[in-house]
């Protein structure tokens, strides 16, 4: 699958590992940066969303996505673990269940763009699970060395999910991330807490990246 992603935002707070360990399925081992455990909030929005040698589809090529997200390991593979992933098209929340086994909601969302400045607004169908807020880049891209928690939290090339006891990954390929440090007026955020997931009452650190080309291959058991 092809994808792009584009005005993200990444805001990660800093999670005990005591405190996440309960939420996270057992088979997947907590990865940790200097003993913490890191939890991100991330809205943007998708385009260009197909198969494989396919043309997109009308109504399913480009919609917001929200995903709540931490970090954990497979026989020292590192990768990433969505705890929830909210999505404004029904036909990709019901196609990313099925094929990919994720936990998708369906969300009304909008997504508004004042020159660098991006508004995003989500509320999960039938659920509590929103985020309201705006932010931007302040700074220009960077990419981050390996060893920087940066380049910890955002060079990761595969997904982990489980399904009847089973640990199913998919590789993801990318080029480095062109991370912009960023700042953000949170409004409402009650994603995490959706999730049971205790964030800290300090302020995220926030990275924003403007456009990013994705690759996604097909999900494979692992055992």
């Amino acid at each position: 699958m092809i994808q792009t992603w584009n005005d993200l935002l990444f805001a990660h707070w800093p999670v005990e590992h005591d405190s996440l360990r309960p939420l996270v399925p057992s088979q997947l081992a907590l990865d940790r940066f200097d003993g913490k455990c890191w939890v991100a909030v991330t809205p943007f929005h998708m385009t260009n969303v197909r198969g494989r040698a396919m043309p997109p589809f009308p109504g399913l090529a480009r919609f917001p996505e929200l995903n709540v997200r931490t970090y954990v390991t497979v026989g020292g593979k590192p990768g990433v673990y969505f705890f929830s992933l909210d999505a404004a098209s029904r036909a990709a929340v019901w196609g990313a269940r099925s094929v990919y086994k994720l936990p998708y909601f369906y969300a009304q969302m909008e997504v508004e763009s004042e020159g660098q400045l991006i508004h995003y607004r989500s509320h999960r169908h039938g659920g509590a699970a929103e985020f309201r807020g705006h932010y931007r880049p302040v700074r220009p891209v960077r990419l981050r060395e390996n060893g920087t928690l940066e380049h910890w939290l955002t060079e990761r090339y595969c997904l982990y999910t489980l399904s009847r006891g089973s640990i199913y990954q998919a590789e993801i390929h990318h080029v480095p991330w062109p991370l912009q440090d960023a700042e953000a007026t949170i409004e409402s955020n009650t994603m995490a807490a959706a999730a049971q997931i205790p964030l800290p009452n300090s302020a995220p650190l926030l990275h924003f990246a403007k456009k990013l080309d994705v690759l996604i291959w097909p999900l494979r058991n692992i055992g």
